[in-house]
């Protein structure tokens, strides 16, 4: 969408103008605060009253440039105190100079604030030298308004306890707030990291069973050809259907990572334990008969279980069918009341160290998200043997 130059022009000086009047009415603070606490003729506390409205003046400049603020501030209030103090001395000889403590006090006051905000928002190198300047402006103006060693110790100590008090209160709002920061920060991290390390397992296990089984039915299909064409031809269409189930699958994962909203369309089911028998023909063409045992009561888990599970079968006869060097292995899935227990077992020669890559750390990671035991190693008989113990919920036994 367009925009006209007159309402661009407009946009920009409206920044600038708000700007500009900041400063005016910062700058007229001390003059209209002098000018107040001189025409003041009545020693009472309504004469607090204007000088406290006159510094809703420098609140603007203060939210965008502090440190100036904060010195016509503390120009203002030495003013006002000295006046305050010489005018009630002439005019109220019995009452002068304590009278004037009451300007003081409520500069003192407005300053103190000024430092809270400039200890939440600016460094503490900043809000530390804020914090001296404005201190030695309140001992300074101090000396106008109390009379007595004693009375003055107390006044500087009070001021001290409130001007630290002031600039700890800041110090802790930005404390906190840097903190907030920095969890915020450490979460959005930690899920990126999740959620890059989910996609990877599952396109790990996607693709590494469906590679090794194309790559020996290729290679199967590759030395019949010529002798077995009805073998070379089986081959060809195991190529073609795990091709195209695997395509189907990226499809899916990619259509799901690039939806701004995952709610928007249904995804497609996750695998689960339903799967295995499909698992198991598609290995069983990949030259591995597989032996499923199932123990215990089948019944539906959560899906992150099912999910988890499947993946640790389908990793399992990946390795059988790429490292072990066997046509054979076994599967015992026992559901117990409160896990589901996984093993794999083949009589082969196992993987070697150069085949051990993100399989088998693929599935020690599933089954560790879900509080669940894993192993994985050579067997003492011969063979290799894979086994994950995964946790069910109890509303769920």
């Amino acid at each position: 969408m367009s925009v006209s130059p007159r309402a661009a022009l407009s946009w920009r000086l409206r920044p600038a103008t708000a700007q500009a009047l900041a400063w005016c009415g910062a700058l007229a603070y001390p003059i209209l605060l002098y000018v107040a606490v001189l025409n003041e003729r009545e020693p009472t506390g309504v004469r607090l009253l204007l000088p406290a409205v006159l510094s809703v003046l420098t609140i603007p400049l203060l939210r965008r440039r502090p440190l100036p603020a904060l010195m016509l501030m503390l120009v203002g209030s030495f003013a006002a105190t000295l006046t305050a103090a010489s005018k009630l001395a002439s005019a109220f000889p019995l009452m002068a100079p304590g009278q004037a403590w009451q300007i003081g006090c409520l500069q003192a006051l407005l300053t103190d604030l000024a430092i809270a905000w400039i200890a939440a928002t600016r460094t503490r190198r900043t809000a530390l030298a804020a914090a001296a300047l404005t201190l030695t402006e309140q001992i300074a103006a101090a000396g106008y308004c109390r009379t007595g060693r004693d009375v003055f110790v107390s006044t500087i100590v009070f001021l001290v306890l409130m001007l630290a008090l002031a600039w700890l209160t800041g110090y802790l709002v930005q404390e906190r707030r840097e903190h907030a920061e920095t969890v915020r920060v450490q979460a959005a991290e930690q899920a990126v990291t999740a959620e890059r390390l989910r996609i990877a397992r599952e396109l790990h296990d996607m693709v590494a069973h469906s590679i090794g089984i194309i790559a020996i039915q290729a290679g199967t299909g590759r030395r019949v050809i010529e002798t077995q064409p009805v073998e070379a031809r089986n081959a060809l269409a195991t190529i073609e259907t795990t091709s195209r189930d695997t395509l189907a699958g990226l499809r899916r994962m990619l259509g799901s990572l690039r939806k701004a909203e995952p709610e928007e369309s249904p995804l497609a089911p996750a695998s689960g334990m339903s799967d295995v028998d499909r698992l198991v023909a598609t290995t069983r063409n990949g030259g591995v008969r597989v032996d499923v045992e199932w123990q215990g009561e089948r019944r539906p888990l959560p899906m992150d279980i099912e999910l988890s599970a499947f993946r640790i079968i389908q990793e399992g006869l990946t390795n059988v069918v790429r490292h072990a060097d066997t046509h054979e292995c076994r599967v015992v899935i026992d559901y117990q009341e409160d896990e589901l227990s996984i093993e794999i077992t083949d009589d082969g020669q196992g993987p070697t160290p150069a085949g051990i890559g993100y399989g088998i750390t693929g599935m020690r990671e599933r089954a560790f998200l879900l509080h669940g035991q894993f192993t994985a190693g050579p067997r003492p008989e011969g063979g290799f043997r894979v086994a994950a113990r995964l946790p069910v919920p109890a509303g769920m036994r």
